[in-house]
């Protein structure tokens, strides 16, 4: 079966930086739409970042030109650097995965499958 498996969280300072991993089983994540969301207590789920399978991405607001999501295709590995952290980063991160289709805003289509979670944790 499809398994997404996240890891690199943590708890650093802010200012600090973090680089999230997704390690993809059974699914071949160049062929994908894969996207990192976040939660926070008391706070809706929040889109992070989105790479379609031709390289195009596609941030929130919040984390424009702090966060970069890429991919390893060999790996079959799905990353989030994360700089210049901020206290409001705080959260539980997943990693998604869904078909090579995106909607008008760029984000993907779908998405079929999500790992457990990886925690970030940025103290002030």
């Amino acid at each position: 079966q499809v398994q997404l498996v996240e890891s690199g969280g943590g708890s650093v300072q802010a200012g600090g930086s973090l680089r999230l991993s997704c390690v993809a089983s059974r699914y071949n994540i160049d062929l994908s739409c894969m996207a990192w969301f976040r939660l926070a207590p008391g706070k809706e789920r929040e889109e992070v970042a989105v790479i379609h399978f031709d390289g195009l991405t596609k941030y929130a607001d919040s984390v424009k030109g702090r966060f970069t999501i890429s991919k390893d295709v060999a790996g079959n590995t799905l990353y989030l650097q994360l700089n210049s952290l901020k206290p409001e980063d705080t959260g539980m991160y997943y990693c998604a995965a869904g078909p090579p289709r995106r909607v008008s805003s760029g984000s993907c289509y779908s998405l079929n499958y999500w790992g457990q979670g990886t925690q970030v944790t940025v103290s002030s």
